[in-house]
Parts: C-alpha cells; sequence; structure tokens
C-alpha cells in the first residue's frame, strides 16, 4: 500500500475495508447528499490573500479552548459507535488526541462507555449529549461524564428527529450484535431493533426528546457545572439565542451533512453566527474539514477552532489508532505550512484579510488608496 499524504486518501482505504453497511453508515449525509458535497465545494470557493516578507521562523499554533491549553486549533468531533470501524474504537481515538494535544469529543452513542475512555489515561475530553425523553437517564450520564473527569458537554440541537438517510434505509442499517452503545448498557437502551427502515431512526423516534428546547439548555446548566457547547447552530439568531441561554460556546455544525439537506455549508454559515455571537462566546466549525488551508479558513472567518469527523472514523478504519494520529499530524502540518505561507506566526494574526469570499465586495469597488 503506498504512503498516504492527505486526509482524504483515507477514505477510499475505508471504503474498502468495512463492510458496506458500516461504511455507508459513516459516509453517507441526508437525502440528496446535497450539503454533504457543499460542504466541502464551499471551502474551495474561498482563496488567499497571503502576506510576504514576514519573518514566519516560528510558528505557534497552540490556543486555549474554555480555558483548556491545547496543541493546535484543530479538535475530535463526537462520531458515533467507532468500533464499528476497528476493533479499539474510541480507545485509539482518544489515545491519538491525547498524544496530539488536543481534545476529544465523545458520542452519547460510543461503542465504549465514558470510563472505558477516561481508563485510557489523561487527556482533555468533552462529552457530545443527545437528550432522551427519560431526563433521569441524562441526568445520570451527565453525572457519569462528570465524574469520569469530561471537561463540557457539547449539546445535540439538531437532531429532534434523525435525517433521511436513504443508504441506511437500504441497508436496514444497525448496530452490529457483538456492538452496545455502550454509555446506556445498564439502561437496555444499548441495543438497537432491526426496523424496515434505519435501526438508528427508529431509536431515536423511539428515545430522544422531541420537546428539546432552550429551556432544557438552562436546565442541563441547574445539573452539571460543567460549560455547554450548542452543537448544530448555523443562523446569528440562534448565535444570539445561545448566549442568552448561557451556553459557554457554539458549535456551527450541519451534522455532517446528515441532518437536513439544503442547509449551508458550514463554512458559508460560520460569519453570520460569529456575528451574531457578537464576541461573547466562542464559535467553533465543524464539516468539511480536510486540509489545513480549511482550519486556516474557518480561522479567518471567526472560528475559534474547528472539529473533525468522518476523517476520524475513515483512518480508525485504516490504520487504528496510528491512522488517527497521522490525520491529525497531517491537518497539523498543513496547517502549519498554510500559515507561514500566508504570513501569519500566531492564530491571532489570522485575519479576514487574509482570504477573499464570494461574497465579499470587489476589492477594486473600493476607493483606491492614495499613494
Amino acid at each position: 500500500m503506498e504512503e498516504v499524504t492527505n486526509v482524504t486518501e483515507y477514505q477510499e482505504i475505508a471504503k474498502q475495508k468495512l463492510p458496506k453497511m458500516v461504511y455507508d453508515y459513516y459516509a453517507s449525509g441526508a437525502e440528496d447528499q446535497w450539503t454533504l458535497a457543499e460542504n466541502r465545494n464551499a471551502f474551495s470557493r474561498i482563496l488567499f490573500r497571503p502576506r510576504i516578507l514576514i519573518d514566519v521562523s516560528k510558528i505557534d499554533m497552540t490556543t486555549t479552548v474554555l480555558g483548556f491549553k491545547i496543541s493546535m486549533p484543530i479538535m475530535i468531533a463526537p462520531t458515533a459507535m467507532q468500533k464499528m470501524a476497528h476493533p479499539e474504537g474510541e480507545y485509539a481515538t482518544a489515545r491519538a488526541a491525547s498524544a496530539a494535544g488536543t481534545i476529544m469529543t465523545l458520542s452519547s452513542w460510543a461503542t465504549s462507555s465514558v470510563e472505558e475512555v477516561a481508563s485510557t489515561g489523561p487527556g482533555i475530553r468533552f462529552f457530545q449529549l443527545y437528550v432522551y425523553k427519560d431526563r433521569n437517564v441524562v441526568a445520570q450520564l451527565v453525572r457519569r461524564a462528570e465524574r469520569a473527569g469530561f471537561k463540557a458537554i457539547a449539546l445535540t440541537v439538531d437532531t429532534p428527529r434523525l435525517g433521511r438517510r436513504e443508504a441506511d434505509i437500504k441497508n436496514r442499517f444497525v448496530l452490529p450484535p457483538f456492538l452496545t452503545l455502550k454509555n446506556f448498557e445498564g439502561l437496555d437502551l444499548g441495543k438497537m431493533d432491526q426496523a424496515n427502515d434505519s435501526g438508528l431512526a427508529s431509536y431515536v423516534a423511539g428515545q430522544i426528546d422531541r420537546t428539546l428546547s432552550w429551556k432544557d439548555v438552562q436546565w442541563l446548566q441547574t445539573i452539571t457545572s460543567m460549560p455547554i457547547l450548542v452543537k448544530g447552530v448555523l443562523t446569528a439568531e440562534d448565535a444570539r439565542l445561545a448566549v442568552q441561554a448561557g451556553a459557554a460556546g457554539i458549535i456551527v455544525s450541519n451534522h455532517g451533512a446528515r441532518q437536513l439537506d439544503y442547509v449551508p455549508a458550514t463554512i458559508s454559515a460560520l460569519e453570520e453566527v460569529v456575528k451574531g455571537a457578537q464576541g461573547r462566546i466562542p464559535v467553533f466549525l465543524d464539516g468539511g474539514v480536510r486540509r489545513g488551508t480549511d482550519v486556516f479558513k474557518a480561522l479567518a472567518l471567526g472560528a475559534s477552532g474547528i472539529f473533525i469527523g468522518r476523517p476520524v472514523v475513515f483512518s480508525l478504519a485504516a490504520e487504528g489508532e496510528a491512522g488517527v494520529k497521522k490525520v491529525l499530524q497531517m491537518l497539523r502540518d498543513e496547517f502549519e505550512l498554510t500559515m507561514a505561507l500566508s504570513g501569519c506566526r500566531s492564530l491571532k494574526e489570522i485575519t479576514r484579510n487574509h482570504i477573499v469570499t464570494d461574497w465579499d465586495t470587489p476589492r477594486a469597488a473600493l476607493p483606491a488608496p492614495r499613494l
């Protein structure tokens, strides 16, 4: 096998290695998959305005997220059921994130429990939360995550119902029999029944609370001292409401284009959300990041950091822990190179003027500077 030289190459390797039902579950988006393609395509329409002749011999990519120092603004998004990709699943991902000095977000629907992931050793970890109809289950899970040393909750807010993912319907997707949703094992919520459509869609319809609203964001703050990131915001209006509800941060996300199709790419929605947050809380981006150039573009548009999802499960399928480490290293190296070639030595030097987007006022239309 030849050497992997970029993040995208892991997808084809994963496709060859994984059972079709599993690969399709990870790879597909909702309905026509327009947003799935757009999450990538929108990045390609943003161009650089690099600044030259700046001493870039030393480049600092470190940052802090909710007060936690990390090595780079590249973090791991929550992705479900990682043991379908590799037997070590979330254990491998946790070790790779820790080795890279960055944050891992563990999915509620992980195939390893919060306690198991905590047992892999030190590391800054966030916990992604789905709110179940039974609030006692939610309260118990949040308490367990907090006890296990998790530092924040990423509350997914774009999934009152599961999006229509046609590959999962065709494949009658169900969690393989030897796996369970480990966080719910003792609560009889760890198994997914075979259904006439997607087993996961049926599970969500039965268990996840469709009444979830802003008041529940406030309720969560009464049961935990962990800060809450609201994941799944795409508009300035909701950014303002997130601030008002006491959120500690926002993750601009369209759920990897798996929920509502024909929403904009996250990179296209980012600037609006950043403006809505008015600098009061940090805004992060998730969706479509495959290159260091993508990371730079997100930061130039106001993101405090980004999260990667599919690259983690595809590299995990291909090479386990080593694959996830390599993805993080490649993105880090590419991002460092992009900073150097753009004339930025630290994250604070990355500005809106370093990029040009198709929604910018053409610069020629601005008054010419006097010479």
